[in-house]
C-alpha cells in the first residue's frame, strides 16, 4: 500500500513540475515529497528524475513510469467517482426479489423511481419460493410473515391486514359461518408451508384470543395460486386485504367472521447491510415505503 501512495506521489510531482508544489497540493512537507521520491527510487534501483538546484528532468524510465502512475491516478478516481455514484443516484442494475402476491405492489412502487432515474435497470425474481439470496446476487428482498435466521438485514416496511375469505358460492353451498366453533367444519385452503394443519389465532374486539388448528384441503407454494382457488369457490382462506382488495370490492370474495381478527402480516425489504447501502437499493427502498402507506390493508409499522 505505501508503493502505491508513493505511486501517486510521484505523478503529482510530475504533474506539478517541482517538489514544492507537489509539496503544496497534497500539504506536506517538501523534504517529505523528496524522501518518498528517493524511497521509491531505492526500492526499485531506478533513477526515476534528474535533480538540479533549478529544476527536474525525467529520465527516460522516469517517464515511461510516470505516465503508468497517471493513468493509475486516473483509475483510481473514476473508481471513486463510480463509489459516490453509486452512493448518490441511482443506476446500474437492482435485482430485486418478491413473492408472487407481492408482485402486483413493486410496478406502481417502483415507476416513478425508474422514470426519475433512466441509468436504473430493473430486475425481479418473483418467486414463492425462499431462493438463495446470496447465489442469485439479489439486491433487495421483500419478505413477509416470520423470517428465517439470517445475516441478512430486515427493515420493518408495514404490516398486512389479514382476512378470512370465502367466494359466496361456497358459502351458499357449505353454510354461513355464525361463530369461532363453525371453522372446524369448513373446507380450508392455505400455504404449502402450514402443512396438513392450518394453526390459525384470532382475536375478538374484546383482545381474548381463540386458538385452533384446522385441516387442510388445499395447498400451494404460490401465493396467487390459493388466492384463485378461494375465489373459484373451493374452501375459506386466510389472505392478505392488499392482495384481494379487488375480489372483496367486487364481490367475488367476502370476508368471514368480521368481528375476529387475525394478527396483521409483517412486511419486510430485506438487504445485505444496514451501512453503506448504495442509492439504487436505499431509494426503491425509499419508493416501496412510500407506495405501501396507501395499498388497502396496510398498516403503519
Amino acid at each position: 500500500m505505501d508503493d502505491f501512495r508513493r505511486l501517486a506521489l510521484f505523478a503529482e510531482v510530475v504533474r506539478c513540475g517541482s517538489f514544492s508544489a507537489a509539496a503544496r497540493h497534497l500539504r506536506i512537507s517538501t523534504s517529505a515529497v523528496s524522501q518518498q521520491v528517493r524511497a521509491l527510487e531505492q526500492a526499485h534501483g531506478v533513477t526515476l528524475l534528474h535533480r538540479t538546484t533549478r529544476k527536474l528532468a525525467l529520465t527516460e524510465a522516469g517517464a515511461r513510469f510516470a505516465e503508468h502512475c497517471r493513468r493509475m491516478v486516473e483509475a483510481a478516481a473514476q473508481a471513486r467517482a463510480q463509489l459516490d455514484l453509486a452512493r448518490d443516484a441511482p443506476e446500474g442494475e437492482l435485482r430485486v426479489a418478491a413473492p408472487v402476491g407481492f408482485a402486483r405492489h413493486l410496478g406502481p412502487a417502483l415507476a416513478p423511481l425508474l422514470a426519475e432515474y433512466p441509468a436504473l435497470e430493473l430486475r425481479l425474481l418473483v418467486d414463492d419460493a425462499m431462493i438463495d439470496l446470496v447465489d442469485a446476487r439479489i439486491d433487495l428482498a421483500l419478505r413477509a410473515g416470520r423470517l428465517a435466521d439470517s445475516s441478512w438485514v430486515a427493515q420493518p416496511l408495514c404490516r398486512f391486514e389479514v382476512l378470512l375469505c370465502a367466494a359466496p358460492a361456497y358459502l351458499a353451498r357449505a353454510g354461513q359461518l355464525q361463530d369461532v366453533q363453525d371453522l372446524a367444519s369448513h373446507q380450508w385452503i392455505a400455504s404449502r408451508r402450514s402443512g396438513r394443519m392450518l394453526r390459525l389465532e384470532l382475536f375478538d374486539a374484546g383482545g381474548t384470543a381463540h386458538a385452533q388448528a384446522l385441516p387442510v384441503r388445499i395447498t400451494s407454494n404460490n401465493q396467487l395460486t390459493l388466492q384463485q382457488m378461494c375465489v373459484a369457490g373451493l374452501g375459506l382462506a386466510p389472505l392478505a386485504r392488499a392482495d384481494v382488495d379487488d375480489e372483496l370490492r367486487t364481490g367475488r370474495l367476502v370476508p368471514v367472521l368480521p368481528a375476529w381478527r387475525l394478527a396483521p402480516l409483517p412486511v419486510y425489504a430485506v438487504t445485505p447491510q444496514r451501512d453503506g447501502r448504495p442509492a439504487k437499493v436505499r431509494h426503491a427502498i425509499a419508493a416501496i415505503d412510500r407506495h405501501l402507506r396507501g395499498v388497502p390493508g396496510a398498516l403503519a409499522e
